[in-house]
């Protein structure tokens, strides 16, 4: 199909903490107020940055990842979630050219795919006429990425934002806003990145940067560089019947809620009905033929979890009846026997697999890997290969006679690594595997059709 020009704008930085989920938020929060309709996107597996998206732009954001997703089905969720917008803006990860092992879906490689303009966000903190000499370098180093102009970050005053406005006007380096250092614009942070907004209230805070984006950033400057972007062409993906009707419940609450939209899309596509509940809060399932649990913080909330014993009962009874039960990184910790938090104390948790969770103080694993399945499973079939990624602080301590049952061999993209994960329980299986549905419908449809079976076993 023939995708209509749709204006777009990619946010890029030099490096992480340079303030692109700052300003990202600001802009869409501005073009809002504008009375724009605005689609984000982020690039990379986060599932963090896009919950502020969804409040300061009012459209569930969605991510953009070629590692997760082939690109042809990237193009395609792309298309199909642009419309009705008026622009879309793209917050890039890390800094420009960063990503997995030779720049797999790096900023830089999204940006190509899209055909799109990239503004660079700059850390000008300290720093002088340098700057300059940093944004022609990330111009030089790849000239097929259309990098546009800049954004000037964390000024201190007047003279300082003059003085490196000049050096990038001595390099031909459009500068399109600027904003100065302010505390209050910070969003909280813990350890795997910015706390998810369902813990906090940031409605305020966005409205603000905001009203101070629209002031400090061209914003007619921006929405004419959207404009540049020529058209796409974007495939109109497989039409596919739902052909396994059920009812699967998705664990969502202020302690799990790591899902990509369109992933949960896939599920959907497949037959699947989605009906949210709160393993913190719930005290029972709801009538359901299947269970997904996500990642989230669910070692901030143990003690709460623990305390919940009617729904970890609920779902240690759900499993040992055959239900097909999905729970990926934070939900895969809620399943084990116990979890021990940050302060050493240990909790009971939903004890279908014979493990612990402890909490660390290190970075356990982060990156892409790709996972292969040893054994048949929810997902489906022995030799199976998944791409997703790992982020954890945890590790997993289990039961010597446990240790060589796993469901699956992971490869890390960056070392060639190889290990075994995971578990898997009759018909649950769990690992701190992140998948994207998206980039893996036969896996979805595998998980769809398991639960369809289920339930009609006891219809």
């Amino acid at each position: 199909m023939q995708w209509n020009n749709i204006p777009r704008i990619v946010i890029a930085a030099t490096q992480s903490g340079a303030g692109k989920t700052t300003l990202t938020a600001g802009l869409l929060a501005a073009l809002r107020a504008r009375g724009l309709s605005v689609q984000s996107f982020k690039v990379g597996p986060d599932y963090i940055d896009l919950g502020y998206h969804r409040i300061a732009g009012g459209r569930t954001g969605h991510n953009l990842d070629t590692w997760l997703v082939p690109e042809a089905r990237l193009a395609e969720i792309f298309a199909r979630e642009c419309r009705g917008a008026d622009i879309a803006v793209i917050e890039g990860v890390m800094g420009l050219y960063d990503g997995g092992r030779r720049g797999i879906s790096s900023t830089a490689a999204i940006a190509k795919v899209l055909d799109a303009p990239v503004l660079l966000v700059m850390d000008v903190k300290s720093v002088g006429a340098s700057a300059a000499a940093t944004a022609l370098g990330f111009r030089s180093y790849d000239p097929s990425v259309k990098l546009a102009g800049v954004l000037l970050n964390r000024l201190g005053s007047g003279t300082h934002e003059a003085m490196v406005r000049t050096a990038m006007a001595g390099i031909d380096m459009p500068v399109y806003g600027s904003l100065r250092r302010d505390a209050s614009f910070v969003l909280p942070e813990r350890h795997l990145g910015l706390t998810p907004v369902e813990e906090h209230e940031a409605q305020t805070m966005i409205q603000s940067l905001g009203t101070c984006v629209e002031t400090g950033l061209d914003i007619d400057r921006i929405m004419a560089l959207a404009k540049t972007a020529p058209p796409l062409s974007a495939a109109a993906g497989e039409k596919y019947s739902p052909q396994y009707p059920c009812r699967i419940a998705v664990a969502r609450d202020e302690a799990f809620s790591f899902y990509y939209a369109a992933s949960l899309d896939e599920l959907r596509a497949c037959g699947a009905e989605l009906v949210e509940f709160s393993p913190l809060h719930d005290a029972a399932l709801p009538d359901v033929d299947g269970i997904i649990i996500g990642g989230g913080f669910p070692e901030m909330f143990a003690a709460d979890l623990a305390q919940n014993t009617a729904m970890r009962a609920a779902i240690r009874a759900a499993s040992e009846e055959g239900m097909p039960i999905y729970a990926e990184c934070g939900g895969y910790m809620y399943l084990m026997r116990s979890m021990v938090d940050f302060a050493g104390a240990e909790h009971e948790m939903a004890g279908v697999f014979a493990a612990r969770a402890r909490m660390t103080e290190r970075l356990q694993m982060v990156g892409y890997v790709e996972a292969e399945q040893t054994e048949d499973t929810i997902l489906g079939a022995a030799g199976l290969i998944l791409h997703g990624h790992e982020f954890h602080f945890s590790v997993e301590e289990t039961e010597a006679e446990e240790s060589e049952l796993r469901p699956f061999r992971l490869t890390k993209l960056r070392s060639g690594a190889q290990y075994p994960a995971g578990h898997r329980r009759g018909n649950t299986l769990g690992s701190y595997l992140h998948l994207h549905f998206a980039g893996c419908r036969s896996a979805a449809e595998h998980f769809v059709e398991a639960c369809h079976q289920w339930g009609r076993s006891f219809s």
